[in-house]
């Protein structure tokens, strides 16, 4: 079976949680004709605002700013991302579809038990999808991929790396303001942390971040390794 070979898969358990923690970034990479794939885990069914249908559309207006080869949801069931071997071998399948260089999922450390579940799973079919006689669904070969990134959505730690984005926040905003039902939902909403200043935070953290590292604006991650200082995150020498 045919193989695609990319830089970047990031996942999210719902579509707006990668680009809270990374839109950035992937600009930044989608710029450098790096290829990026988004995977939303669940249809966020159960969100206070908007619907399935909304939501799934604004995910695709918000890639498409972002500049992403794809976006694909796995269409798990939103509050219920547990940790079960089914749901491993479909992200573990999707890791080997790919064959991403880098992975990212959400900082497990997060008020939203869904995003550190999402983690969890991710980093369990992470190490899968590289065990040869593991099996997943779409026949494909194991895969291992170069190290597993955390970006963070409702935390603020303090980062093992950031990526400079100052010339890409507004790319970042404006991925974010695609999601008008869960940011600014307007008078037919209902309130959420989402609604009362959460994009301001979100750039303020990321201000943030870019203070303490000289810069404008950065995203900031965790790392379950070490990164080697001569080399990129994509494992290329500098």
């Amino acid at each position: 079976m045919i193989q695609e070979k990319i830089d970047v898969l990031a996942f999210g358990a719902h579509a707006d949680d990668v680009e809270i923690g990374m839109a950035g970034s992937i600009r930044k990479w989608t710029t450098s004709e790096r290829n990026v794939v988004i995977c939303d885990l669940t249809k966020a069914e159960l969100s206070s605002n908007g619907t399935v249908e909304t939501r799934l559309q604004e995910a695709l207006t918000a890639a498409k700013k972002l500049g992403v080869m794809e976006r694909v949801n796995l269409q798990l069931p939103d509050r219920g991302l547990f940790l079960k071997d089914e749901y491993i071998r479909q992200i573990a399948g999707l890791i080997r579809k790919f064959r991403p260089t880098l992975v990212f999922a959400p900082f497990p450390e997060d008020r939203h038990p869904d995003h550190g579940h999402c983690a969890e799973l991710v980093k369990e079919a992470f190490f899968s999808a590289g065990i040869r006689k593991y099996e997943t669904s779409g026949d494909y070969a194991a895969h291992k991929a170069r190290n597993l990134f955390y970006y963070f959505i409702n935390s603020q730690p303090p980062p093992d790396f950031v990526i400079d984005i100052s010339k890409f926040m507004d790319y970042k905003l404006a991925a974010l303001q695609a999601y008008r039902t869960q940011f600014l939902p307007g008078e037919s909403g209902v309130q959420t942390p989402l609604t009362e200043g959460y994009l301001e935070r979100i750039e303020a953290r990321e201000r943030i971040y870019g203070l303490e590292a000289g810069v404008t604006f950065a995203e900031g991650f965790k790392t379950d390794r070490p990164i080697l200082i001569n080399q990129n995150i994509f494992g290329e020498e500098l």
